[in-house]
């Protein structure tokens, strides 16, 4: 495990992002639990986010390998992930938590540096400045009887409360939660 001095964070560009792309997959692969091949499919959407208006991303390294990244954008209709939550809420419930939205698309950290506060690092730093009045993400659900997995810890010790739960999202058969936090105003 990397020792939290040896970990740096910092700020990406979407040509940053892009040039490291097969690490990052990597990285997602292993955070997730995927088999890395099934991640290629994700190559060219993620590199579609980066156009995005709002777009912003912040990396963790341990001696310039990447253990950790997040990104994410300002939610406009239009885009998939938007549409997909928009068309599960109600119309009030889409009024306060999409309509002036930053949704972190991806928040993802190497199993060998969980629990060293790098995904709290990360999320602090992508969220810092963002004119929005919240920030909602989506991650899959928790078994009921299993003990928090540490990205539930994190979203729950960050303030993150429940905006969907058991969403399923076509492709995908588990189900995901939604969860969103307001933001402190500018």
């Amino acid at each position: 495990m990397a020792s939290p001095r040896s970990l740096s964070l910092v700020s990406w560009t979407a040509d940053d992002l892009q040039q490291r792309m097969d690490e990052l997959l990597d990285v997602y692969a292993s955070a997730m639990g995927y088999h890395r091949t099934i991640m290629e499919w994700r190559r060219g959407f993620i590199a579609s986010h980066t156009q995005r208006v709002g777009f912003r991303a912040v990396a963790t390294l341990s001696n310039n390998r990447l253990v950790g990244f997040s990104y994410g954008y300002l939610g406009r209709p239009g885009q998939w992930w938007h549409d997909q939550v928009r068309a599960a809420l109600s119309v009030a419930a889409y009024a306060q938590w999409l309509s002036d939205c930053f949704e972190i698309v991806e928040l993802h950290v190497h199993p060998e540096v969980q629990g060293a506060g790098v995904g709290q690092r990360q999320l602090a730093a992508i969220l810092r400045g963002v004119q929005a009045h919240t920030v909602v993400l989506s991650t899959p659900e928790q078994p009921a009887a299993a003990p928090l997995s540490p990205a539930w810890r994190l979203y729950r010790r960050c303030g993150f409360v429940d905006v969907i739960r058991r969403l399923r999202f076509p492709g995908d058969e588990r189900p995901f939660a939604v969860l969103g936090r307001t933001l402190p105003p500018t």
